[in-house]
């Protein structure tokens, strides 16, 4: 049974301010919602005890730091009992970015950020075809990402 969260509307708007500038002070933030900005870090707090927040990340665009290749990979696992032994060895690899645990066709989806197309090849050929567990791998390519977003938190409706 899922925990009661017992977020407020409140606590929605400074979520969903926040992920949208993440540098706002709690003392503009809460003069913006019309709070004390000591109000605001209390429920900051509160979200990060409860798991929701957790911490702040600087978004790096990575591009104009030369990682001019991200690709997506899916993999076969010979076994989906493998799971956590082939995340482990995938986790060592610097290059991959994100990892996913999914349904359908693939058993895991990561994605990689690469500087160049010689860096993708050793990923691909040198460092993922050695993990044990992984039978085949499917690699796309992307060329351009059009939006990359948070979702809108909004309070549910019960």
């Amino acid at each position: 049974m899922p925990l009661k969260l017992n977020l407020d509307k409140l606590d929605y708007q400074i979520m969903s301010e926040m992920m949208a500038n993440a540098e706002i002070s709690y003392a503009d933030l809460g003069k913006k919602l019309f709070v004390s900005g000591g109000t605001i870090h209390v429920r900051m707090k509160k979200l990060q005890e409860l798991g929701i927040v957790r911490g702040t990340r600087l978004h790096v665009d990575v591009k104009a730091l030369g990682y001019d290749i991200t690709a997506f990979v899916g993999i076969f696992l010979e076994k989906s009992s493998l799971y956590d032994n082939v995340a482990k060895e995938l986790r060592k690899i610097p290059e991959i970015i994100r990892l996913n645990y999914t349904t359908g066709n693939y058993s895991m989806f990561i994605e990689i950020a690469c500087k160049d197309i010689n860096q993708l090849r050793y990923v691909l050929h040198d460092a993922l075809q050695k993990i044990k567990g992984i039978e085949r791998t499917e690699t796309f390519i992307s060329l351009e990402e059009s939006f990359n977003r948070n979702v809108q938190v909004a309070p549910s409706a019960s």
